[in-house]
């Protein structure tokens, strides 16, 4: 993509999944990418593991790619770690041109068994944590006078409800308009703000259906193209929208879904005729 080699990029959650493919994608591209992710939790040493491994893997691979990347720690919902890892991004590259907005967690619960933390935790983390990033970066970008680009991995919930797991839904359309008013509070500087909607992906949080074949041909029942998506695919929009190529789009979701947001269910004329 025109525009990506040699700049600088953080992607929050970038050890795993979506974060991870994006992180890739971008040294691919030519960026010095920082890789966020989460200090592991005490006793779960199966997140540990896997927070390890994630790691590493995006590590050799920008490094395959004759890039400069870095590791940063950092919970997105803290105000003062968010603060510290623009510094150390900052100390090590000079500036960031590109923020992308990735970390996410989910809970599943009835809502009105919903434990109040658990909202709050959700919220804290994929709402509050993208908007703390991105005014560190528009902080960075406005001080500098430099244009930039930011990308919200937000989801296909934000259009479509999704029962029993309310937080997420509530979070991701707060992150469309984040995005929008951002888009046109910024554009006269220079920076671009426009997100990401995956549909149902191939990752690591979504192996309870991916792994087990009658719940995959469920989900995927539900969309046009038949089948999940990948994380490179969403990757290779989220490079796209960084890019000099999408140099005049901002304020702006782009769906990657397989046609799920086009209501499956009406593939078929059952309501007026």
């Amino acid at each position: 993509m025109r525009g990506i080699e040699g700049k600088v990029a953080i992607v929050t959650g970038g050890s795993s999944g979506i974060g991870q493919a994006i992180a890739i994608r971008l040294a691919e591209d030519g960026a010095n990418v920082a890789i966020n992710y989460v200090g592991y939790p005490d006793g779960a040493e199966s997140t540990k593991d896997a927070i390890e491994r994630g790691k590493d893997a995006c590590m050799c691979a920008m490094r395959a790619a004759d890039v400069h990347p870095m590791l940063v720690a950092a919970d997105v919902s803290q105000e003062d770690e968010v603060e510290q890892m623009f510094k150390d991004v900052i100390a090590e590259y000079g500036h960031v041109d590109f923020l992308v907005n990735n970390a996410g967690i989910q809970f599943a619960a009835d809502t009105h068994e919903l434990p109040v933390d658990s909202f709050d935790k959700v919220l804290a983390v994929n709402l509050r944590g993208a908007f703390l990033c991105a005014r560190q970066a528009l902080k960075h970008m406005v001080d500098e006078e430099r244009p930039g680009a930011i990308v919200n991995v937000s989801s296909v919930h934000q259009e479509i409800p999704k029962p029993r797991f309310l937080p997420y839904s509530v979070s991701k359309g707060g992150m469309q308009n984040l995005t929008r008013t951002l888009a046109l509070e910024y554009a006269g500087r220079g920076i671009r703000v426009n997100a990401i909607a995956p549909g149902a992906t191939i990752t690591p949080i979504n192996r309870s259906w991916v792994d087990d074949p009658e719940k995959r041909a469920m989900v995927e029942s539900h969309i046009p193209m038949a089948r999940a998506g990948e994380s490179w695919e969403m990757a290779a929009a989220a490079s796209f929208l960084l890019s000099d190529e999408a140099a005049y789009i901002t304020g702006q979701t782009l769906f990657i879904d397989g046609g799920l947001t086009l209501f499956a269910d009406f593939r078929t004329t059952w309501s007026s005729e």
